[in-house]
């Protein structure tokens, strides 16, 4: 047996205290071969007793006890990923992550079920129709009741615990995700830049990500210098990031 399978055997009668303020618990359930156009991976199968959404990961060779996985957390935009809207740098941001798991020696993208930063299809839909009179992606959602990022870790966090991966090369812009899984006692060794050329229907919304959301991402390429109090330097710059 592999390791997956042998994992999905260890789990098949999990349970535990659970992790975060939900006390999240997730077990594995399935582990398949997925062909795909950006390579060939296993994905596995989670099941979590908060929610009755069915999150999985993606992986690249053998992350079961393996220091420095090569990590993407992606939470889920039916727009974006499976319609290709140019709203948002989801899709891109996908493909770019599977592309760069298949070059690695082993790496995993999981796969969040959390649509529109938590608030689900129908309110996203809400918010954007709020974005089309003119408000920020922030602003929308308070309009609507929610916070600016309605996103929890935690069932992330016991996906990579679960796997066992020692600690994650985290590809990420977003500070939030790598103050949450450390927060879940996940181990994050390194942070990936993952920035994305934007396109015109895009830009405003990546820059409100920028503004408002903290997310490290500069689309104008200027130069950070070393007496500046900023020590964010993201891919696409003139330096690099200090880690």
């Amino acid at each position: 047996m592999t390791a997956l399978a042998e994992l999905v055997e260890k789990d098949r009668n999990h349970s535990c205290a659970g992790i975060g303020p939900d006390e999240v618990c997730v077990r594995i359930v399935s582990v398949a071969d997925l062909p795909t156009r950006f390579g060939t991976f296993r994905i596995v199968a989670f099941w979590n007793n908060r929610d009755a959404s069915d999150h999985v990961a993606i992986i690249k060779g053998d992350v079961v006890d393996q220091p420095d996985v090569l990590t993407r957390l992606h939470s889920e935009c039916l727009t974006g990923d499976a319609l290709g809207s140019l709203r948002c740098d989801c899709r891109d941001q996908l493909e770019h992550s599977l592309r760069r798991i298949e070059q690695a020696e082993h790496g995993m993208v999981l796969y969040l079920r959390q649509e529109g930063r938590g608030i689900g299809i129908m309110n996203k839909i809400r918010a954007y129709s709020l974005q089309d009179q003119g408000l920020d992606t922030v602003d929308a959602n308070r309009a609507l009741g929610f916070r600016d990022d309605e996103r929890d870790y935690a069932i992330a966090a016991h996906m990579i615990r679960s796997l066992r991966v020692g600690s994650v090369k985290l590809m990420t812009n977003n500070p939030n995700k790598i103050n949450q899984l450390k927060q879940y006692g996940v181990t994050v060794s390194s942070r990936e830049p993952h920035v994305l050329p934007p396109n015109p229907h895009n830009r405003f919304y990546l820059e409100t990500k920028a503004s408002r959301s903290g997310h490290w991402i500069d689309l104008n390429g200027k130069q950070h210098l070393p007496e500046q109090s900023d020590p964010v330097v993201v891919a696409g710059m003139k330096m690099e990031e200090p880690i």
